[in-house]
């Protein structure tokens, strides 16, 4: 389990934060000792180090979390703090350089595809797809060489690559026809890959290296090889409780995971569901191709049926990169 560990000394003047000016003129720096320590093995550490802060009012987890964020650490497990101190002078940091308008993007593939028989969830009906007109039948009800085709495919709803909205988990929930396409379409995106990790819980200091607010966060396990197969539906990855509750915190938008489930499955109560679609922050799973995607500058697309009173259904899952 990560944590975060620290001590908080401010040094210099005493700043009275009801004053204080956020004018460029009166801008402000941590100076502080840090040890990082990686969830799949080794570590780091660094003495003196200075960063930018929006405010002189902070605190050592805020400082942390821009030093990974900043440093773009991945699959941190622990954050050392010490000898933090809060120093008037100008920021360093440049600005980020905007994508040209008009560049053409690359389409991703992320959903698996529905096919008769496919086991997604073990112990869930598997899909039966068929004809309800077949192309012979047809010739009796139109003209000499036409022909039609009208399929019938009967499925439960977690089948695929699914979002599941709060209805799925809380009966007031909003479901499928009362989510808005601004939750679901061209989102800009944020991946967390965590493929090296040695462990399956997946908590909330791996995600402290992004800015996830208003993004959908995607988590790449490297599980989805397994789709498909008996392995998938034992000993995937899941997000911890700890995790999802800084996404809720962080504002993120959306959720998705290349897993078996966000939760661990051993527990009934779900926490991850529950506290991600308390929030009203979607969630897909079975995701795939998360190993084709850049960490930032993508967009992620899911879009299920216009359905009411339903609370989950498969999305055609997808990403444009630029």
């Amino acid at each position: 389990m990560s944590e975060w560990r620290s001590a908080l000394v401010i040094t210099g003047p005493l700043v009275d934060h009801q004053q204080m000016s956020e004018s460029p003129q009166d801008q402000w720096r941590a100076v502080f000792d840090i040890t990082i320590t990686f969830s799949n093995g080794g570590g780091l550490s660094a003495d003196g180090f200075r960063i930018d802060l929006p405010t002189a009012q902070t605190d050592s987890d805020t400082v942390a979390q821009l030093f990974i964020r900043q440093l773009g650490l991945t699959m941190v497990d622990a954050a050392d703090v010490a000898n933090l101190q809060v120093i008037q002078e100008p920021h360093k940091n440049p600005a980020g350089t905007p994508t040209p308008a008009g560049a053409r993007r690359t389409m991703v593939e992320l959903s698996h595809t529905i096919r008769d028989g496919l086991v997604t969830y073990p112990g869930l009906p598997t899909p039966r797809i068929g004809d309800h007109l077949s192309w012979e039948a047809s010739h009796a009800i139109y003209g000499p060489g036409t022909e039609f085709q009208m399929g019938r495919i009967d499925m439960v709803s977690n089948t695929g690559t699914y979002l599941d909205t709060p209805a799925h988990r809380h009966r007031d929930g909003v479901d499928l026809s009362g989510l808005g396409l601004d939750r679901l379409v061209d989102l800009p995106g944020v991946l967390v890959r965590v493929t090296g990790s040695t462990s399956r819980a997946i908590d909330a200091a791996l995600f402290a290296p992004f800015d996830v607010a208003g993004k959908a966060v995607l988590v790449e396990t490297g599980w989805s090889r397994h789709f498909g197969t008996e392995a998938y539906g034992t000993g995937h990855p899941y997000l911890t409780k700890a995790a999802a509750d800084w996404l809720v915190d962080q504002g993120a938008a959306l959720v998705g995971i290349d897993s078996l489930n966000i939760d661990d499955t051993t527990d009934a109560a779900r926490p991850v569901h529950t506290a991600l679609l308390s929030a009203g922050i979607p969630v897909v799973e079975h995701l795939r191709g998360l190993d084709q995607l850049p960490i930032t500058n993508f967009r992620f697309t899911a879009t299920p049926p216009l359905i009411e009173g339903m609370g989950t259904f498969p999305v055609r899952a997808f990403a444009t990169l630029d």
